[in-house]
């Protein structure tokens, strides 16, 4: 299982709105976190997928440490986030092999 660590910095762009006096990282953030770790592992860019699987357990603040774990291979991974041990989101990412034009 591959695993990647990634923080959020208190100045990122995506925290001003979200949510005033007390922000919360994205849960779209975090998918990109998940995207980076898997394009890392296989080397290659992710850019069309399904996730037909995805749920957010707790929040993840800025400035907190996170743990990405996956699982699989081309074309689909499971995945989970931690923040310790603590579970955050876990889900399922596949990649959609464009159809050729006839």
């Amino acid at each position: 299982m591959a695993a990647m660590q990634f923080t959020i910095p208190c100045d990122h762009p995506c925290l001003a709105g979200h949510f005033p006096g007390r922000p919360l990282v994205p849960g779209v953030v975090v998918l990109e976190q998940v995207l980076r770790a898997i394009a890392r592992q296989t080397g290659l860019p992710v850019t069309a997928l399904r996730l037909p699987q995805v749920k957010f357990m707790a929040p993840l603040l800025p400035g907190q440490a996170a743990t990405i774990e996956l699982e699989g291979a081309a074309p689909r991974w499971r995945f989970t986030v931690l923040r310790d041990e603590q579970l955050l989101v876990r889900g399922e990412l596949v990649v959609v092999t464009p159809v050729a034009a006839a």
